[in-house]
């Protein structure tokens, strides 16, 4: 299952459509063009095991290069185009590349790259080209759209996007399987998703981001098309639902929340009721939030919890949920640790924890082994990071990230319960929730909120959203303060840089910044 077992079946199919644009690419063209490319990084040295690195925006050429990479045997690493030229150099360098893709409408990103990555053999632009970089288009014109001999499953080598600190690359070892053999994801969405050829798949994300980037490859296995968003708007997703009759699509929390904060006249226009698997993760997401999307699009929503690194995946259907409200469901493929932050030892049901998958998995972090051995508990263990607990029956439920806890006067706070509060509040767009400095207590609870509208922020609203909190949980974890911003730090894929937040109240470098 791959392009080229497509294109032999149905050469004309749509594989992909940049839903703004309209640019239909299909599965003859998605093969011929991943084919060229895989022969050119074989022109250039490139063998299965090395790197190649692209940051650029959605385009028409971003799933072809990735395929050029995978039917080469490439680990590819795809870098988000809103990173800082330094950021990208330092990607680019740490993942060991030897080619570097970019584009002209993030031209800018690609600054200092040259002076900084001198292991790269080769670079190129898709739409451009001058001042070190050729033209990716134009090279790849001249080598044949035949398949290389060597043909073998690559792999994609992503980076964390950073929200705690350096990003690292998350690696697993290549099993030089041949094109033929079927990933385990393909597997998994065909059995929890029922995928299958005659799917119409909307893809709303940035493909960088590990979830798009992978299901979408996976509907192109299975024959699907998909529908490629060039940049995430919550009217004009629900327009292309309808437009394209799509019955699957992934979404994050804050996409939901745009969504439901739309006018209801405006939600009413279109006809979602193609959909049948309305698939979110990335972030936990607000109860009343997901049960107004069940409401408004029928129990087609199913969430994962699971990362980059592969470890576990759990999953939920809206059946499940509903009668687990707020649980990201039980582990498909491994088993739930909660251990003690301290001991490592194994916690009872119902407390809280930070969250282990124990499994056969295997992964590092490129070119890091103490960030490796840091992710592992004494039993071997791996985590993501999380904190949560599981119930008497098993169900999984996270209560935030561990770096994000606040500790005030002693106790353990959770920003995500006092986000998913606010949030529901009428005039707040979006919020983010850390501790700052507090000489007696040592932290004390921050609220930034970016209002609905602008005009409202003031000492009123502040107050307003303070007892809105003190009416609904415990006063321990409601803001003693809120703050508002026009906008927040968030990534496309829903991960909010609370760092960038907390720079600001904390302001040193050798502070509790994460």
């Amino acid at each position: 299952m791959h392009p080229g077992a497509q294109a032999e079946k149905t050469p004309d199919k749509p594989a992909f459509i940049m839903a703004r644009s309209g640019h239909t690419v299909t599965y003859r063209e998605l093969d011929e063009n991943s084919n060229q490319g895989a022969q050119l990084f074989r022109s250039l040295g490139l063998q299965p095991g090395n790197h190649i690195a692209l940051c650029m925006e959605n385009n028409e050429h971003y799933l072809q290069i990735c395929w050029a990479a995978q039917r080469a045997g490439l680990y590819f690493t795809c870098i988000s185009s809103r990173l800082s030229p330094p950021e990208v150099a330092f990607i680019v360098d740490g993942c060991d590349a030897k080619v570097f893709i970019g584009s002209k409408a993030k031209r800018d990103v690609t600054e200092g790259l040259i002076e900084a990555c001198p292991t790269l053999v080769a670079r190129y632009l898709v739409g451009d080209s001058g001042d070190g970089f050729e033209s990716w288009e134009e090279t790849i014109a001249g080598q044949p759209t035949t398949p290389i001999a060597d043909e073998v499953e690559g792999a994609p080598m992503l980076y964390s996007s950073g929200t705690t600190g350096r990003p690292k690359g998350v690696k697993h070892p290549l099993e030089m399987k041949p094109m033929s053999s079927l990933p385990p994801l393909v597997l998994g969405i065909m059995g929890l998703y029922q995928a299958n050829e005659n799917n119409v798949y909307l893809s709303p994300a940035p493909l960088y981001h590990g979830a798009p980037l992978a299901f979408t490859m996976a509907f192109l296995r299975l024959g699907a098309t998909v529908i490629v968003m060039e940049h995430f708007d919550a009217a004009e997703a629900l327009a292309l639902i309808e437009k394209h009759r799509a019955t699957h699509s992934q979404w994050v929390p804050t996409m939901f929340v745009r969504m439901l904060k739309l006018p209801e006249e405006e939600r009413a226009r279109y006809d979602v009721s193609s959909l049948t698997h309305a698939i979110h993760a990335a972030a936990p997401c607000p109860i009343p939030m997901k049960e107004q999307m069940i409401e408004w699009w029928g129990p087609v929503i199913h969430e994962y919890y699971a990362g980059t690194e592969g470890n576990g995946f759990c999953k939920i259907d809206s059946h499940e949920w509903l009668e687990h409200k707020g649980s990201v469901g039980k582990p498909l493929n491994a088993v739930v640790h909660i251990l003690d932050d301290e001991s490592e030892e194994e916690l009872p049901p119902g407390e809280i924890g930070a969250v282990y998958f124990e499994s056969n998995v295997k992964y590092e972090y490129h070119g890091d082994p103490e960030k490796t051995a840091a992710a592992k508990s004494k039993q071997g263990y791996t985590t993501l990071g999380d904190v949560g607990y599981v119930d008497e029956d098993g169900w999984l439920y996270l209560t935030d990230r561990k770096a994000f806890m606040i500790i005030s006067g002693g106790v353990n706070i959770y920003p995500q319960e006092t986000e998913n509060c606010l949030i529901t509040h009428p005039k707040v767009a979006d919020v983010a929730v850390f501790g700052i400095p507090n000489e007696d207590f040592g932290e004390e609870v921050k609220a930034v909120v970016q209002p609905a509208d602008m005009a409202d922020a003031g000492p009123e609203l502040a107050q307003e959203l303070i007892d809105w909190c003190r009416e609904r949980i415990g006063h321990v974890k409601c803001p003693r303060s809120v703050d508002f911003t026009e906008e927040l730090p968030r990534h496309p894929t829903g991960k909010l840089y609370k760092r960038l937040l907390k720079d600001q109240y904390w302001g040193k470098s050798d502070s509790r910044i994460v």
